[in-house]
């Protein structure tokens, strides 16, 4: 397992861009969008370091940023050029069960050489990504995935303040290429997950951008990482936050608590309005170095240009906790964990069956994707989730199809304002509820997105009838 403080054991490259071009764009009011995902063989930084086969969609990664207005409808088009089976997953959008590429829970995986349409409205404002969703602890870990940017139906930022910061980590060996014999190792799926051990941003190492003294700008930040949990201080570069999970907050608010941690799938939206000759970085601060994420260079002179207007909040249900239907997930497994009689695929795994199997992981004493669902529940109920972390490690909890708020968080005073999110983090030896309303139809997907700990055991899945 790579450890925290070897963080960036790539940072002999300097500022070396790394190997795709800034983020492409996208629209799909225009044309129909085609992603096609295929093997392409690279350099992470040409000249540098050895050549190494990439999963990427349209030979780049992040793939094509997506940007459509809010309620208008997506359509791309999936072509798959891969050795193995693909779908996509549109995180954060409340979607059509039908469109939602969950392999084997809402489509068939999309075999090589295969296609697949893709066709949602996008209801909702806000900052969201698209990824791999078929053994994505491999396929996300390759480069598949892109930003999908909702615009307001009156945008508070022009196309130049409105800035996209796509967050990864990368496992490379020593020759830089990308350490593929450790995809799927039992260490890393049994413990933290799959760490890296290099950082980049839209592709590329240690990102410069420029702004404008004195004008406000838009920093959206998505962690595309498989398992890594990014600490930064907004603070420090008196940034306030406009958004969580793309859910745009009533007014800009300053954090009273540092650091912020941002989890994988995880996105943040900030606002930054830089002072002449006020250079900054975002800085990845879980080792006693802080680290670059992105460096800042700020040009001109300081102007008051006046606040920007603020977002535009969508139309989300809110739960009705006196009225709530109650369940309890208890996680379970993993190293230094606490161990169950742990059912996968209806047989009660013995001690040979864990190494076999790698289903380390449970949820109520199952692992993986069991035949009946968590619970079922009639649409327009308000769900109280109460989750029970027994485990010794975070884990970052995703809802699918749905937004919910954070009620209560044992231990934490993070939750200020209860946001909607539709991804959560919760601490080792944690509980954490969260309150719904199930109004989306369909089989929906209940799982952590440290990828490998899904791999191996958490997931399950809950029907809205």
């Amino acid at each position: 397992m790579i450890d925290r403080r070897k963080f960036l054991a790539g940072a002999s490259l300097g500022a070396a861009s790394l190997f795709v071009p800034r983020l492409r764009m996208a629209r799909a009011a225009d044309d129909d969008i085609v992603l096609t995902a295929e093997e392409v063989t690279m350099s992470m930084a040409k000249g540098e370091m050895a050549e190494s086969p990439f999963w990427l969609y349209n030979g780049q990664t992040p793939g094509p940023t997506i940007r459509v207005k809010k309620g208008e409808i997506v359509r791309v088009r999936l072509v798959n050029k891969l050795p193995e089976p693909t779908s996509i997953h549109w995180h954060g959008i409340r979607i059509a069960n039908s469109m939602d590429g969950v392999a084997g829970l809402t489509q068939p995986a999309v075999e090589p050489g295969g296609e697949f349409d893709y066709e949602f409205i996008a209801p909702d404002a806000g900052t969201y990504w698209y990824h791999a969703h078929n053994r994505s602890w491999n396929q996300v870990a390759r480069g598949l995935y892109g930003p999908l940017i909702v615009e307001e139906s009156t945008p508070s930022f022009d196309i130049d303040h409105d800035r996209m910061l796509v967050v990864d980590d990368w496992r490379i060996d020593k020759s830089g290429a990308l350490h593929l014999d450790s995809l799927g190792a039992m260490m890393d799926w049994s413990h933290a997950g799959r760490l890296g051990n290099l950082l980049t941003v839209n592709g590329e190492f240690r990102g410069e951008f420029d702004l404008n003294a004195g004008e406000a700008y838009r920093l959206r930040l998505i962690n595309a990482s498989n398992a890594r949990v990014f600490e930064f201080d907004p603070a420090r570069f008196k940034a306030k936050i406009l958004a969580y999970d793309g859910q745009a907050l009533p007014e800009p608010i300053s954090l009273s608590y540092s650091p912020m941690l941002l989890g994988p799938a995880q996105r943040v939206d900030l606002l930054v309005r830089p002072e002449a000759g006020g250079d900054f970085a975002i800085e990845e601060i879980s080792t006693d170095q802080s680290l670059p994420i992105a460096r800042f260079k700020v040009v001109g002179v300081t102007k008051d240009r006046g606040n920007p207007p603020n977002l535009e909040l969508n139309d989300l249900p809110e739960p009705e906790l006196e009225n709530a239907r109650q369940f309890r997930l208890d996680m379970t497994g993993g190293a230094m964990g606490q161990f169950v009689d742990t059912k996968y695929k209806g047989k009660v795994l013995g001690r040979e069956d864990f190494r076999t199997t790698k289903q380390v992981w449970a949820f109520n004493g199952v692992a993986n994707l069991a035949g009946d669902p968590f619970f079922a529940v009639t649409r327009g109920e308000t769900i109280i989730l109460e989750v029970v972390n027994r485990t010794a490690f975070p884990h970052a909890m995703h809802v699918h199809g749905h937004h919910f708020r954070i009620i209560e968080r044992e231990g934490s005073q993070v939750d200020e304002g209860r946001p909607w999110r539709d991804t959560f983090l919760i601490g080792p030896e944690q509980t954490t509820r969260i309150a719904f309303v199930a109004d989306n139809p369909g089989k929906w997907l209940l799982h952590c997105h440290m990828l490998e700990h899904a791999a191996a055991g958490m997931n399950t899945w809950f029907e809205v009838s």
